[in-house]
């Protein structure tokens, strides 16, 4: 989701709900001047658009218009946020879903009536909604190419999963003789021999060549994989299997080259842009923070100061902060479902990364893992830690100091154990909670 932050109430001319869809998009207009509602349609083409957008300027004078459009990121969005008297308030389907079963329970829904609910929750919730506010042009360029990295990367681990499924069936020791079947060296071995058979049928000083031209300098490496494909024995005989599971591994061999030169691609030009962003030598001094998680952290965080006002908002909104239900007597703590998984994700490895660089991070994960607590439920636990430091650096615009924290949170156990606190209680609507402390 485009991340945005709440301006100033604007006096708007007129009130858009959109409904988007693939090539036509229903729309419904209120003017807070006249009752009732006007509906439409718009095309999905920039041509239709342009001519949509410059009727409504003509129309209203210029002044601007609140437009919600029930999308948080996608094509129409974007090209709405060209013109300059349309004020974009992203709704994310999920708030429409909801908002559209408490007026229909019956599940009904059409375009046009899913237009005005988007336009009612415009009109009467505008305070609930976020108004678009891009971040700086490199700050978004980082951000969708960072994004769009993860999801070559998935795809990379995708195809090499089938890869591997395939060759388990017939080639399984190709499986155990590289690293990761992902790679450049198993790709092109397997480019070269497809099958056992025609590795075995290789000459052995062509086999050593190969591994030397793969930076496998290693004599004993080399001799024990040419004595293991010598020594192998083949997992099935059946010609129909063997050549049809054969030539679908060269062609996940080759799409996996491809994504590999991607991914290469992609990590060239975010490093570019990562080192020349201003917040990169605050975000480039964290512990564990390398050349692909510190371009995730500054499209995290932005350039815009206001955008959060507490470190709990950036811990809330990222789902690292858990969510605390209670129904009656019964309360029970969660994780967030609804988030950014993204963002999410990027706090979770970051977290991760950090033990071997920072002290007192692994000491805290040794500590919270000693008490029988979840891997994942403690990096969590670190990284709403690391959310706070981050937070605070990024806001006074200083790079962190891990000496300066370890310092802090030595004084802060010295105030602890020097000055005993004592809890006064009182009791509420039947319950005992805290009241106050005295030293």
């Amino acid at each position: 989701m485009i991340h945005t932050t709440q301006k100033e109430e604007t006096e708007f001319a007129a009130f858009l709900g959109i409904d988007w869809a693939d090539q036509t998009h229903a729309w419904a207009l209120q003017i807070p001047t006249h009752s009732g509602v006007e509906h439409g349609e718009v095309a999905h083409t920039p041509e239709a658009l342009e001519a949509w957008a410059a009727e409504l300027a003509h129309r209203f004078g210029g002044r601007p218009i609140a437009v919600a459009v029930e999308q948080s990121r996608g094509a129409l969005l974007f090209q709405l946020t060209k013109y300059a008297h349309l004020v974009l308030f992203p709704v994310h389907p999920a708030t429409l879903a909801s908002y559209r079963k408490g007026f229909r329970p019956s599940g009904a829904k059409s375009d046009p009536s899913d237009a005005d609910l988007v336009v009612d929750l415009l009109v009467h919730h505008r305070e609930k909604l976020r108004r678009l506010n891009p971040d700086s042009e490199e700050t978004r360029t980082l951000q969708f190419l960072v994004e769009g990295r993860r999801k070559f990367v998935d795809d990379k681990t995708r195809y090499s999963n089938r890869l591997t499924a395939y060759l388990k069936i017939y080639f399984p020791q190709a499986v155990d003789w590289f690293f990761e079947v992902s790679s450049q060296i198993a790709g092109d071995f397997l480019e070269c021999w497809p099958t056992l058979r025609q590795a075995q049928k290789a000459r052995a000083e062509t086999l050593r060549r190969f591994f030397k031209q793969h930076n496998s300098s290693k004599s004993d490496s080399i001799e024990r994989r040419v004595e293991e494909i010598r020594n192998a024995v083949p997992a099935i005989q059946d010609a129909a299997v063997i050549d049809s599971c054969s030539t679908a591994v060269l062609a996940w061999v080759r799409m996996l080259r491809e994504l590999r030169e991607t991914i290469a691609a992609y990590d060239q030009k975010i490093e570019s842009l990562a080192r020349q962003h201003p917040e990169f030598a605050i975000v480039d001094s964290l512990p564990g923070v390398g050349p692909v998680l510190a371009p995730r952290l500054i499209a995290a965080l932005g350039t815009q100061r206001d955008r959060y006002r507490s470190a709990s908002e950036l811990q809330s909104y990222s789902g690292i902060a858990p969510v605390l239900a209670s129904s009656g007597k019964q309360h029970w703590v969660h994780w967030r479902w609804a988030c950014p998984k993204f963002l999410r994700q990027t706090f979770h490895e970051w977290a991760l990364h950090s033990l071997p660089y920072s002290a007192w991070a692994k000491a805290y994960y040794d500590q919270q893992r000693g008490k029988g607590k979840p891997r994942n439920t403690v990096l969590r636990a670190l990284a709403f830690k690391w959310i706070r430091i981050l937070f605070r650096c990024w806001k006074d615009r200083k790079p962190y100091c891990e000496e300066i924290y370890r310092q802090a949170l030595h004084r802060r156990k010295q105030m602890t154990t020097s000055s005993p606190v004592q809890l006064q209680w009182k009791t509420c609507a039947g319950f005992s909670k805290i009241a106050g402390l005295t030293s």
